[in-house]
């Protein structure tokens, strides 16, 4: 089973919020299932103002192509630059170095719980 950590939050559609930093990614389902991640090209700027559900991060794997959406609404406080240089990181570390953006003011109401989300997952392995 995929790790799946208690402190954050998920969406349906695989990313992470995390209440306390504001930081957002996608989970170690998502990377998983994509295989292995080989360009990230982030579509947000610091400053910028988003919506939930707004594409933030074009992801590319050896095996399919998808966009990361905002799980929260918010104004993008920093961008993880490191990922365009290693995107690699989205599999080795999904919830640490690999965080893609972090949002200001997003609070998470909405979405899954870690105990909601590990269902969720399971749901879709059958």
């Amino acid at each position: 089973m995929s790790n799946i950590l208690p402190n954050l939050k998920y969406a349906e559609s695989d990313e992470w919020f995390d209440p306390a930093t504001g930081k957002v990614g996608i989970s170690d389902y998502a990377q998983g299932q994509l295989s292995d991640i080989v360009f990230v090209e982030i579509l947000v700027s610091t400053g910028d103002t988003i919506k939930k559900g707004d594409a933030i991060v074009s992801v590319e794997s050896v095996k399919a192509a998808a966009e990361v959406y905002s799980p929260v609404s918010g104004k993008v406080s920093a961008i993880n630059e490191d990922l365009t240089s290693a995107p690699e990181a989205i599999n080795t570390d999904p919830f640490g170095a690999a965080w893609m953006i972090q949002v200001e003011g997003g609070d998470g109401a909405g979405l899954m719980d870690a105990t909601a989300y590990e269902k969720h997952c399971e749901s879709r392995a059958h």
